[in-house]
């Protein structure tokens, strides 16, 4: 058998431990060569056996018990009389002791990482008695270590970063290997690092695990990231030692080492006139390698002849420049714009400035396309004032538009309507002379906003929006009125002199210095004897009672004129009446009540005079009811004894129904016999064919009850149908009494019949007759034989 050099390693080391530890294995008691002492009332014995620790090699790989020492007393003399036990961590488990000789052997494979020592108690006892010999003492049983744990990186695998363009000598990151063996015997735990993988861009310091670079300028813009691996061997390095290995990610961060720069030295834009403000012209960028906040940069115009025209701002997002319109282009005034733009880092770093300036500068062409524009007017907004008392077709105002193109293409014009829905202004679509087209009323619509429409003659497409402001100026056409409506009151028992109402106008004018109203009484009510009318001078005037004391019973409702008028120019008056109730007031002054007594009648009509109306009244209320009565009672049906022979009523009938044709007129079952029911019935809505067939079947069924029933349903049909026909179908009957030969006098049945009689008579009646000469003669002309 063959060992490698792990296991040839291995065994030298177990050999070697053997041969020095095989003196001090013999762990066996030793007898002291001091005697026992006694002393009264207590022995002591001391204690007559002494050893070292014993030492056990970890990973035994053997198949036999492995031995660890021996135990003996001098008490022991040979002769079997003493037994061994063991006690503690491990006994008879782990250990073994042979109970005759003391020998410990070890049963199982330690481990010493799992556990480095065993604390046992060794008892020698006396067979017979199994009482101690020996008082029982403690030892411990060493397992000893051998290389058998690799190092091992409990925090891999690593990732580290450093900044590109360092020197050599920067520190990465440490990397540690931790080693289960036992640090404090022999080289077993003693680790040292090396790279695997990533020189020559990176180093390890053997002892501490640090990593730093080994190279200078490496640049994160041709390679920004490394993969290390990284050993740990133990047994410091040397052959036979255990080792493992980590990765380790290193990043090389971005720093800004390079200067931005435009792809191109100029660039030449297309723009139309028409682009609106703020709209984006074009985007440009300067390239930049580096990432980040190193990357950022700012753009601005330094030169050329746009400086107002246009702006430029950056992207935060993409790093681009864009350049938009500040003011309206104008081709006509101006084809193209040319612009210095630069583009320069925001973050510098000094260590490589001497890499060159970080900014670069490019030039940019901007030129201005023409575009069919619509005209435009000289101002945005017209003001103008018209006077609400100028007549149609006074001049208002003018507005002027012009084609800003180069063929100055005419402009006519035009109010869109939609501003003015009145039509209440007019313009001229040559000159653009607004004009008024209707009265104007302030009070209605004091300004009008309106919009002017121009458009070229040559292309109506385009068209330009004017906007117009009209002011109507007031003159003084609405005469004042009554602020409110008043609801004014008067006690019955007012003193001469006391006010019973304030009152104020309004008027719809507005003029310039403010209203002035003037307050009196008309001419025929200036000398009246109940009330008086002050003028307050402030636009308000106050109503007085004149004389002492009101009765309702003679005038309940006074009305006062009163004469307004304005200051206007020419000024504008009007009469307002103010209606005075007198009421019956409290103690306060409050009105109670305005109504007049109600024993006064307008009409002069006395109590005895009403009392004589309201009687009349009352009569003509019972001769209605009672006429109502008797008429409902008379549309009470004839309720007809059963006794009573039903033939005995004859009805006539003065209404003729429609012909043969007609089988909608009147109800056909009704003229049928009551006294039987027939097992076919047909349909109404058809026009039945004429069927000859044997003499239907009829069964009898009681005479009065039946009667009753179908006059009763069909006389409750009658009564709740509002759209009955003219006749009364209800008294039509097709039976003549229970026992008459002749049955039914109607003719319906005659064509069933078994009748002898001859009808071949009809057929010289004329064709009014035809039809009931085919149904009934005998001749060779008829419908059936």
């Amino acid at each position: 058998m063959k060992l490698g050099k792990v296991e040839f390693c291995h065994f030298l080391q177990i050999v070697a431990l053997f041969l020095c530890l095989s003196g001090m294995n013999q762990a066996e008691f030793s007898r002291s060569r001091s005697k026992p002492y006694f002393q009264s009332g207590r022995t002591r014995t001391k204690r007559s056996w002494v050893w070292n620790q014993f030492f056990v090699l970890e990973e035994y790989m053997g198949t036999d018990p492995l031995y660890v020492g021996k135990l003996h007393s001098d008490v022991d003399k040979g002769d079997g009389s003493i037994k061994y036990i063991l006690s503690g961590e491990g006994a008879s488990s782990i250990f073994i002791i042979d109970e005759n000789t003391g020998d410990i052997h070890a049963t199982k494979r330690l481990d010493r990482e799992e556990q480095a020592y065993y604390t046992l108690r060794a008892q020698a006892l006396d067979r017979l008695t199994n009482k101690p010999v020996e008082p029982e003492s403690e030892f411990v049983i060493k397992i000893q270590d051998i290389n058998d744990n690799e190092p091992k990186f409990l925090d891999g695998p690593y990732t580290a970063g450093v900044p590109e363009m360092s020197p050599v000598g920067t520190s990465v990151v440490q990397v540690t290997a931790t080693d289960a063996d036992d640090p404090t015997y022999g080289n077993s735990a003693r680790v040292v690092y090396s790279i695997l993988q990533g020189q020559p861009y990176f180093s390890v310091e053997p002892k501490t695990g640090v990593i730093k670079t080994a190279l200078p300028n490496m640049d994160r813009e041709a390679k920004d990231q490394y993969l290390l691996v990284i050993q740990a061997k133990d047994m410091v390095g040397q052959n036979g030692g255990l080792s493992g290995t980590t990765s380790v990610t290193v990043t090389l961060t971005d720093v800004n080492d390079n200067p931005p720069r435009f792809p191109r030295r100029s660039y030449q834009y297309n723009v139309p006139e028409s682009l609106p403000v703020s709209s984006v012209v074009a985007r440009i960028k300067a390239a930049d390698a580096d990432v980040g906040p190193n990357a950022e940069m700012e753009y601005k115009i330094v030169d050329g002849d746009g400086l107002g025209v246009f702006k430029i701002s950056v992207d935060k997002d993409t790093q681009e420049g864009i350049i938009t319109i500040q003011k309206e282009l104008d081709f006509e005034a101006k084809t193209s714009y040319t612009l210095r733009i630069e583009a320069a880092n925001m973050h510098v770093d000094p260590r490589f400035l001497s890499l060159g300036p970080f900014s670069d500068m490019t030039t940019v062409k901007i030129i201005v396309e023409d575009v069919d524009e619509p005209p435009v007017f000289t101002s945005r907004l017209y003001t103008m004032v018209v006077s609400e008392a100028a007549k149609v077709g006074t001049i208002i105002g003018t507005v002027a538009a012009h084609d800003p193109d180069a063929s100055n293409s005419p402009v006519r014009y035009s109010i869109d309507r939609n501003t003015d829905l009145e039509r209440y202004f007019n313009i001229d679509a040559n000159s653009g002379v607004i004009t008024t087209a209707k009265s104007l009323d302030r009070e209605t619509n004091a300004v009008h906003n309106i919009t002017v429409l121009a458009m070229e003659s040559q292309n109506p497409a385009q068209i330009g929006r004017g906007y117009v402001a009209i002011t109507i100026l007031d003159i003084n056409d609405n005469a004042p009125e009554f602020a409110m409506e008043y609801e004014t009151t008067v006690c019955e028992n007012a003193q001469p002199g006391q006010v019973i109402q304030k009152i104020s106008a309004i008027d719809k004018d507005d003029p310039p210095n403010g209203h002035q109203f003037y307050f009196s009484l008309t001419a025929e009510a200036a000398n009246n004897h109940n009330f008086t009318l002050q003028d307050n001078k402030d636009n308000t005037a106050t109503v007085l009672t004149r004389r002492n004391g009101f009765r309702r019973q003679e005038q309940s409702v006074f009305y006062l004129p009163i004469f307004i008028v304005d200051s206007g120019s020419p000024s504008l008056s009007s009469t307002n009446t103010l209606t005075i109730r007198v009421c019956d007031c409290d103690a306060d002054g409050i009105a109670q009540t305005c109504n007049a007594e109600a024993y006064i009648l307008p009409a002069g009509l006395s109590t005895g005079a009403l009392i004589a109306i309201l009687a009349c009244v009352l009569t003509l209320l019972v001769l209605v009811l009672l006429i109502v009565t008797m008429r409902r009672r008379k549309k009470e049906p004839l309720i007809f004894d059963e006794e009573r022979d039903i033939r005995e009523n004859i009805v006539r009938y003065d209404d003729e129904g429609g012909g043969e044709e007609d089988t909608e007129a009147f109800d056909m079952a009704a003229l049928r016999n009551l006294n039987i029911i027939r097992d076919t019935k047909t349909r109404r809505d058809v026009t039945p064919e004429i069927q000859f067939l044997s003499r239907p079947t009829f069964k009898s069924i009681p005479d009065n009850v039946i009667f009753r029933e179908f006059i009763w349903e069909r006389l409750k049909e009658a009564d709740v149908d509002p759209c009955a026909p003219p006749y009364d179908s209800l008294q039509t009957y097709a039976f003549e009494g229970n026992g008459s030969v002749a049955e039914s006098l109607s003719s319906l049945d005659s064509i069933s019949s078994n009748s002898d009689q001859n009808y071949d008579y009809l057929s010289d009646w004329g064709p009014r007759f035809k039809r009931l000469a085919d149904m009934y003669g005998t001749g060779p002309d008829c419908l059936y034989s």
